[in-house]
């Protein structure tokens, strides 16, 4: 055939011929198909039929005349040329031979597949899925195309949208002549995923560039919701190291809302949206193992891509699931072409240095700030008014909206989800958003002023008004490491992946508490007795949050696990020392049920808290879930980086005690590397560090408690903060004391306390005295980082000039 060439004869070297989609699809049959990577049949229509049509139609004067007159800018001018030019080739009649090769390709692909069989008709430029440009969503696709004039139709239509408004400012914007750039189409089997589920996967974070996880997104039905941003969907990251071992688990995930799906449709329609019942809602619409699954082959697609590239080449992915046989299929593959195509040795940070009302919150894409004002954009004839430097508002967008989204400083929309249209084009054209807020068009007015934050973690948010930030850039391009381990405080796991990135040595603080507030959100005996909560309506509350899970104790731990799990992937394989839970009871009692399993105490500070509860009965069930957690952390998982600590440990018995409890848990110290470390931020555990080293690895100094206890200062009360100063001689001694004390054990020396991150001096008092590790908040780790570097080397000087003296004398 002269047009025609089947899937399973392409390669990724005949973008020339069929376009870059085709191609790709072609690679992926051939090298990957079967079992490895299956990829439902098809063929494409090559680009010398799109060539052809134009020459026999005598287009091309016309197409000239259009397109060399649009003024970039102009969008309306632009628009309207480009619905001409559309017109132009809609309306032109196909060469015979043409129609008749593709009607031939297609009868066999029906004979081959079975007579029900629709089929997906796509766009395919010979200038897509390019590494330097992808043309992602410029061009036209239709679903569920059944019979032979369908057929014919639609691809009339695919060729017309070579000049789609926002193919034609793309190629502008991308330096690429109009009459350089072919139409291939793809004419595909379809899965029937509107019978099962569909998604995206990448082979990376989107939002950071984090490479070392499989970034999954799915929903219920066709995938074009998913793309489009029509729904919210759920979300699943797996880790990339510890799979290679063998470890096939889900590290996180997010149930999406779902509240719509794509399904065929009858008559005149291809395909519509219904509404999912709340059971679809409520249940995520892939398994684990479909989810692990997805994520092998994303890797084996991933590693294939690299080695024709000869250098790494994240992907990004589309599926199917069929509702019929219940089997995944690869549907496309493309070369992600905006997070890893970011290169250079310069770190930009962006900080609020203000706070404002937040009146609008969804996820974040990006991790930059703007200001403007709204413009609120309720259909596509709205577009023509919108005023450069705007902060675009929609339900949702649509390619076609691409003119105008360049011209944005932010991006606003209530549905979507990382993967939508929305959430690419920001990160391509480098601007925050908020996508997925549900209410933004109805909470937001057009005309106000507002700051759309996206560096505040997973969650974005729009604030009221012009909120104050800074825009922060550090080369890294020279940064030398110093000798004491620079670590970093973590309590989120939605800033893991993202203070990853920052020059570190590890978490030498990943604090419980906070992921349990942050993930858990419930107090951890209200799950594991749900039946001791007095109030229905909080027990009722408790039940819900644990949907989907066999028992409420199931959905704490792994949900524990989850939080920790990415923390300790982020970082993987450096280490992360996990601190074991330490709230007051003035603090769990505020988490959802705790108020049935708290005392009223009058100095919750010095209480019921730490190492204490662990073995206590009023705890020991909840002690009994975080050690379930953790040790599913690092055996079902294999995260072995985590390393464990003790807090508010008072006396070495105790710490026996707390040990053999962690052991009955399957928590034994030096059980598959694990170590065991206490924070040092009681006065006793100074003075009797010796005995405290008999039981435990390594000493992380808590300055905040143990300046609080040294100085005899209660640091939750104003009327005496004055005295509060972790700079105090005594202070100053204590710290002295307890690195000195590590050291004459051979026990790590660390510190995770305040102090540092606050007190330039404190932090080089430690590093002079030989502290192994300091661990400080993210946005003070790489200005210390800098002076310690700094430091070492003055006190590297001192000591050669003082041994150098030495050796005259001598």
């Amino acid at each position: 055939m002269k047009y025609v060439r089947w899937y399973q004869g392409l390669s990724n070297t005949d973008v020339g011929l069929v376009g870059g989609k085709n191609a790709s699809l072609g690679e992926l049959f051939r090298a990957l198909g079967g079992a490895k990577a299956p990829v439902p049949a098809g063929f494409a229509v090559t680009a010398a039929a799109y060539r052809d049509l134009i020459a026999h139609s005598g287009l091309a004067p016309r197409l000239h005349e259009l397109l060399d007159g649009i003024r970039p800018h102009d969008t309306e001018g632009l628009m309207s040329r480009a619905r001409q030019c559309r017109d132009l080739v809609r309306e032109a009649e196909l060469p015979e031979d043409l129609r008749a090769e593709i009607v031939a390709a297609y009868e066999r692909l029906v004979a081959e597949q079975g007579p029900d069989i629709s089929v997906a008709v796509r766009s395919s430029a010979t200038a897509e899925d390019l590494p330097q440009a992808s043309f992602a969503g410029q061009h036209e696709s239709f679903l569920n195309v059944r019979g032979q004039t369908a057929l014919i139709d639609a691809c009339r239509r695919c060729l017309a949208s070579l000049f789609t408004d926002r193919a034609v400012q793309y190629r502008i914007n991308n330096g690429f002549d109009h009459f350089d750039v072919a139409l291939s189409i793809g004419i595909q089997k379809m899965i029937r995923a509107d019978l099962g589920s569909s998604g995206v996967v990448f082979t990376l974070d989107t939002e950071t560039g984090f490479r070392d996880v499989v970034f999954v997104t799915a929903a219920w039905g066709l995938g074009e919701n998913i793309v489009q941003g029509a729904v919210e969907p759920d979300e699943f990251y797996v880790h990339k190291p510890t799979l290679a071992q063998g470890f096939r688990y889900v590290l996180r995930r997010k149930l999406g809302e779902k509240k719509v799906k794509m399904v065929y449709a009858s008559g005149g329609d291809a395909t519509r949206n219904v509404v999912t019942s709340q059971d679809e809602r409520d249940r995520y619409s892939i398994d684990d193992a479909d989810v692990v699954r997805l994520a092998e082959l994303a890797v084996a697609i991933e590693t294939h891509y690299s080695g024709l590239a000869g250098r790494p080449t994240p992907m990004d992915i589309e599926f199917a699931k069929d509702g019929r046989d219940g089997r995944l299929y690869i549907v496309q593959a493309r070369p992600e072409t905006v997070v890893s195509q970011r290169h250079g040795t310069v770190m930009v940070e962006y900080r609020l240095t203000g706070t404002g009302e937040t009146i609008a919150r969804g996820r974040a894409v990006g991790t930059s700030v703007a200001t403007g004002p709204v413009r609120i954009v309720r259909s596509p004839s709205e577009l023509g008014s919108f005023a450069h430097g705007s902060v675009l508002v929609a339900d949702t967008t649509t390619p076609d909206w691409g003119t105008v989204m360049r011209e944005a400083a932010a991006l606003v929309t209530n549905r979507g989800g990382r993967t939508c249209h929305a959430a690419i084009v920001a990160r391509e054209l480098d601007i925050p958003a908020v996508v997925g807020c549900g209410d933004a068009t109805r909470v937001l007015t057009d005309g106000e002023i507002v700051t759309v934050a996206c560096c505040e973690g997973e969650a974005g948010r729009v604030y009221r008004g012009a909120v104050p930030y800074e825009r922060n850039e550090t080369d890294l391009a020279n940064l030398v490491r110093p000798r004491t381990k620079m670590m970093v405080n973590l309590g989120n796991p939605n800033m893991a992946f993202r203070t990853a990135a920052i020059p570190n040595d590890g978490v030498g603080l990943a604090r419980l508490e906070f992921i349990i507030t942050e993930s858990v959100k419930a107090h951890p005996m209200a799950l594991a007795h749900p039946e001791r909560i007095r109030d229905s309506s909080v027990r009722d509350a408790v039940l819900r949050l644990a949907r989907g899970y066999a028992t409420p104790s199931d959905f704490f731990i792994a949900r524990l696990s989850e939080g920790v799990g990415t923390i300790a992937a982020a970082f993987y394989p450096k280490p992360v020392i996990v601190r074991l839970s330490d709230f007051k009871t003035n603090e769990y009692a505020k988490l959802l049920g705790g108020a049935d399993f708290e005392p009223a105490e009058p100095n919750p500070m010095i209480g019921f808290r730490g190492a204490s509860r662990y073995a206590h009965p009023a705890y020991e069930d909840g002690f009994a879930l975080e050690c379930a957690a953790l040790k599913r952390v690092r055996e079902t998982m294999g995260l072995t980086n985590v390393k464990l600590m003790i807090p508010f440990c008072r006396r070495v018995e105790e710490a026996k005690q707390v040990l053999a409890c962690m052991a009955k848990h399957g928590l034994e110290r030096g059980r598959n590397g694990l170590e065991v470390y206490v924070m040092c931020e009681i006065p006793n555990n100074v003075i009797s560090i010796d005995a405290f080293a008999e039981h435990f690895d390594g000493f992380s100094i808590g300055s905040n408690d143990l300046t609080q206890l040294t100085l005899g200062v209660d640091r939750d009360s104003e009327i005496v903060a004055f005295d509060f100063d972790e700079r105090d001689p005594g202070v100053m001694k204590m710290l002295e004391m307890a690195v000195e004390g590590a050291k004459r054990n051979n026990r790590h020396s660390g510190i995770c306390g305040q102090a540092p991150s606050d007190f330039p001096e404190v932090a080089e008092f430690l590093v002079g005295l030989g502290i192994d590790s300091l661990s400080l908040n993210p946005d003070s780790l790489l200005s210390t980082t800098l002076r310690i570097i700094d430091l070492e080397a003055s006190i590297a000087m001192s000591r050669a000039i003082a041994d150098r003296i030495r050796s005259i004398d001598s």
